[in-house]
């Protein structure tokens, strides 16, 4: 019988075995590392990567939360003001440059010129969390003492963790002409004016995308040197793209670009992808889209969460989670059908800075 590198293959490298025959699609292997009940995770990225934190904190993982609401500020005001959503009160992050930006001005590295956008009302809002604050801040000096605040937070979690989950989400993206800052929103689409002479379309390529995760895992150990990270990708499709071509084509583009980013990058120690974006956007798994063809259904999460706890947590941890899960799963399903509705709706409204696209289209 003749031999070949094909002979004797893994189950998973087989579509057959791997993808076809299977009961429910796992397309992980074996991580490089997995995650213990102590460990500190922090996590960031695009709206998609709130769910994973939400899962995470929900079924008793070391959620590091380094910036909390104040104990008089309820639940749902506080979900409103970005306080829970993540680690810290950034708000979305959807590109690695938002990223090492992030960590330079918490870090003193970096002052952009655009500190605060000033609106008609009096109000001033942060060009870089520009929704964190509803109706924006009373003045420049509570966005500055906030700010302050926010950095003591962002620096306290880069330190303390980990493990960091970040999941990159676009490719499009403005920053500034003049230093090169980055936005998370198109100034005077949730804040500011645009002017073209100052504001400027980037979309970023693959060596970009890596270059700029490169920065920001230099920068993460040079104050936590022995930070892992898990990079993976959001199966959300753009909201709408500024380049002169049709949405699908600019989100086919983007999510490429960053799922070869990231294979490249989980090559690299301490480093490694988990693919979410495979789960649900393949379609192998079942349509995990909501009406609107953009939504992440409750199913899709679900699948994606059980196969990221199948491989990350330790074995001892999932079986806390595992137990924890069928017994919040066996109170649900005692309670009123309308009460539970409401609760999946809550818990799956996710605060996403880019659905501020759809929004005006909707006054236009």
């Amino acid at each position: 019988m003749r031999r070949h590198p094909y002979s004797n293959l893994d189950a998973t490298a087989r579509w057959r075995t791997a993808v076809a025959a299977v009961g429910e699609l796992d397309p992980m292997t074996e991580a490089p590392f997995q995650i213990g009940p102590k460990d500190a995770v922090v996590t960031a990225g695009s709206c998609f990567a709130q769910h994973i934190g939400r899962h995470l904190q929900e079924f008793g993982s070391n959620y590091l939360i380094t910036e909390p609401a104040h104990p008089m500020v309820g639940e749902a005001a506080a979900k409103r003001l970005g306080y829970g959503i993540y680690s810290a009160r950034y708000g979305n992050i959807y590109t690695p440059r938002q990223l090492v930006q992030l960590f330079d001005r918490a870090y003193g590295r970096f002052v952009p010129i655009e500190t605060v956008w000033r609106e008609a009302d009096g109000s001033v809002v942060d060009p870089f969390r520009p929704r964190i604050q509803p109706g924006g801040f009373n003045g420049v000096a509570e966005l500055e003492h906030d700010r302050a605040r926010h950095f003591r937070a962002v620096r306290e979690a880069f330190e303390r963790l980990d493990v960091f989950v970040f999941t990159l989400g676009l490719t499009e993206s403005w920053h500034s002409r003049e230093d090169g800052a980055v936005f998370p929103l198109c100034p005077g689409v949730a804040g500011g004016v645009f002017d073209g002479e100052r504001h400027a379309l980037i979309n970023f390529d693959v060596d970009q995308i890596v270059g700029d995760c490169r920065a920001f895992l230099e920068c993460l150990r040079s104050v936590n040197r022995s930070a892992r990270v898990v990079f993976t990708v959001s199966p959300v499709p753009l909201v709408a793209t500024a380049e002169p071509r049709h949405v699908l084509v600019s989100t086919i583009y983007s999510k490429s670009v960053l799922r070869v980013a990231c294979d490249v990058l989980a090559r690299e120690p301490g480093v490694a992808y988990f693919p979410s974006y495979e789960i649900v956007a393949s379609g192998h798994a079942g349509d995990y889209y909501a009406v609107d063809r953009r939504s992440v259904t409750r199913e899709g999460v679900d699948h994606v969460m059980r196969v990221f706890e199948r491989h990350f947590l330790k074995k001892s941890f999932a079986r806390q989670v595992l137990e924890k899960a069928r017994s919040i799963v066996g109170g649900a399903a005692s309670r009123d059908a309308d009460v539970e509705a409401d609760a999946v709706r809550r818990a799956f409204d996710v605060m996403c800075d880019e659905e501020a696209l759809e929004l005006i289209a909707k006054d236009c």
